[in-house]
């Protein structure tokens, strides 16, 4: 048996300032439930950090920014690992478990400009910036007269880029900025109905290696059990499809006591096609429940949708 509770933690982190946020929030969290355990945080740079001139979904997807913390907790330099759960692959490798689900922050799509208030009022031509596939697709369907471009790097490198003119508007998930006190920049919230948003958006999740049973049991008191439900039904209608940075796909769940309601849509990055579905079901079965939301989009010809995704990025890979 080791000690519990353990007299020293080490999260490991990425460096850019949100990561390091999510971090000290999480050790501050820790440090006020256990006030003798020594808490410190240990940064490094993953290979998502590192390549910016490139979409996720060409360059390896959401795995880029976990490996490395993985393999600090592998080798016994950390104890654990934060992250958004939006950018967790949904299968974790072997030996590792994500021990706490974290109360969700506004899930919420953001739409930042200095210029626009919102993206009805963006003129023919005006340039769009997203890294996220499931934003173009929305974009691109409903409004196919705005010229989408991607954006890459951490949050200060994307709002830096919208403040050199690069775009005119460019959207961004509102817990990051509410994170980082920039809600000021934030024009306008976009709604689910508007922009569904990702899977696991605006939840932090906790990552430990496997087997770490004093470890889970230390952190319970940090872990949510509405946002776990929530995430849980939106990850398995993720992963039924294979959901990667390559695939538009949208998921949201909202718990109301005992029963889900569970929001899911694919598209294909142009937005010409996607289907949407929705269904409710219980608290104790989330997992059930994004499977029938699979099946409801399965009978709208999801599967030829995600064989649409997958040639254009075969196309764009060769």
């Amino acid at each position: 048996m080791k000690e519990f509770p353990p007299s020293k933690i080490v999260i490991v982190s990425r460096e850019s300032r949100l990561a390091m946020w999510q971090a000290e929030h999480v050790r501050d969290r820790i440090q006020a439930l256990y006030p003798q355990c020594s808490i410190s945080i240990l940064g490094t740079t993953t290979r998502g950090d590192q390549i910016l001139d490139r979409t996720l979904s060409k360059v390896g997807g959401k795995g880029l920014f976990v490996k490395e913390l993985e393999v600090a907790m592998a080798e016994g330099r950390a104890d654990l690992a934060v992250h958004c759960l939006k950018d967790m692959p949904m299968e974790l490798p072997e030996g590792f478990e994500l021990a706490v689900i974290m109360e969700r922050e506004d899930p919420r799509d953001a739409f930042v400009s200095n210029d626009y208030a919102s993206l009805d009022a963006l003129p023919a031509g005006a340039v769009v910036g997203t890294s996220s596939l499931r934003r173009q697709a929305m974009i691109a369907a409903r409004y196919p007269h705005l010229v989408v471009k991607p954006l890459r790097g951490n949050l200060d490198t994307r709002l830096s880029k919208l403040d050199r003119g690069d775009y005119a508007a460019i959207i961004l998930a509102v817990a990051g900025l509410n994170r980082l006190g920039l809600k000021q920049r934030i024009r306008f919230y976009l709604e689910p109905e508007q922009s569904l948003p990702s899977p696991g958006q605006g939840t932090l999740a906790i990552e430990i290696p496997a087997g770490r049973e004093e470890l889970r049991r230390f952190l319970a008191p940090l872990h949510d059990e509405a946002a776990a439900v929530a995430s849980a039904a939106e990850r398995s209608v993720s992963r039924i499809f294979g959901a990667s940075c390559q695939i538009p796909l949208a998921a949201y769940a909202t718990v109301d006591g005992a029963r889900v309601r569970l929001r899911a849509m694919i598209a294909t990055p142009d937005g010409s096609r996607s289907a949407a579905a929705e269904a409710e079901g219980s608290a104790d079965a989330p997992e059930a429940l994004g499977e029938q939301v699979a099946a409801l989009l399965k009978a709208k010809d999801a599967d030829a949708i995600l064989a649409a995704c997958k040639a254009q990025a075969d196309a764009e890979s060769s």
